[in-house]
């Protein structure tokens, strides 16, 4: 008995057909994903024909990775989700890693002196010595490390004057840091060092949002629902609450109560955030909460 063999499935330009086996430049449309082209040419002239799927599947595809759970950041030390808030965490400019307070809290105890949990490193004793370590860092590619001078420059602190223009200016710096791409919004939202722009402020806090941070999740929403989009707003809440933002939570207990939550998403919702909150919770935490001792170093 013979069996049929199916033919190779062939690429081929969209505009003028050309496959694979005549080409080996066919590229995808970086928008939608959906289609090839053997040129620069051929991607040109078929764009009238493709714009309206391309802009489509573009917007589809953008709100996938918008509405996307995002994995938890973890402490490099024990391994622990890494808290919501930046407080319950520090920021060590010796080697650029974030440490949960529980690590530096037992760090602590163990030698009695503050020092980095990861390199062993004291904390910088002056600004200066911190801006030095700062400037190390950012030579180095480290993100986070622009997030702290623009935000130095947001407080006045570290010996830097106050000055929003230069904060927004190490934001944009910061390259695919999400708390950079959050405060950019916050300062578009609320007209710090540049004029009020939510449509930028949405912009950052979408960038921030796919990134994971839940904070700019949060802002999403309230700009959603301002907009009159509730269901977007609700959702954004969810998604924050099952992240273990408390104040999302609450927003999601609100939206049960008016009809845009169903009692099973609030359910499922009330449940992923005490299990998330277990995932980020340590004895050594809580005593470090208590201690009211760490800062970023």
């Amino acid at each position: 008995m013979s069996l049929s063999v199916s033919a190779p499935i062939i690429d081929k330009c969209a505009n003028c057909g050309k496959g694979e086996e005549n080409s080996n430049n066919l590229k995808t449309c970086t928008a939608c994903r959906l289609v090839k082209y053997c040129s620069r040419e051929c991607q040109i002239a078929h764009r009238p024909q493709h714009k309206k799927a391309c802009k489509k599947r573009a917007a589809e595809l953008y709100d996938e990775a918008l509405f996307k759970e995002v994995e938890p950041e973890e402490c490099p030390i024990c391994f622990i989700s890494l808290p919501l808030h930046s407080h319950l965490v520090s920021f060590r400019t010796c080697c650029g890693k974030k440490i949960c307070n529980g690590c530096s809290y037992e760090i602590f105890m163990s030698v009695g002196e503050d020092i980095c949990a990861f390199c062993r490193t004291p904390p910088a004793s002056t600004a200066e010595i911190k801006l030095k370590r700062l400037k190390n860092l950012m030579d180095k590619g480290n993100d986070y490390a622009y997030n702290v001078v623009a935000f130095s420059f947001a407080e006045g602190i570290n010996s830097l004057p106050q000055d929003w223009n230069k904060a927004n200016e190490f934001y944009l710096k910061a390259g695919d840091c999400a708390e950079a791409y959050y405060n950019l919004g916050v300062n578009f939202e609320d007209g710090r060092g540049v004029e009020v722009d939510l449509k930028k402020a949405q912009h950052y806090y979408e960038l921030a949002t796919i990134k994971g941070y839940v904070d700019a999740r949060q802002n999403l929403g309230v700009l959603e629902n301002e907009a009159g989009n509730p269901y977007r707003a609700v959702k954004h809440w969810i998604l924050a609450a099952r992240a273990g933002h408390k104040e999302c939570l609450d927003a999601v207990k609100q939206g049960y109560m008016a009809g845009f939550v169903t009692k099973d998403e609030y359910a499922n919702t009330l449940r992923a955030y005490h299990e998330r909150q277990k995932e980020m919770k340590s004895d050594a935490r809580d005593k470090a909460a208590a201690s009211g001792l760490f800062s970023s170093g």
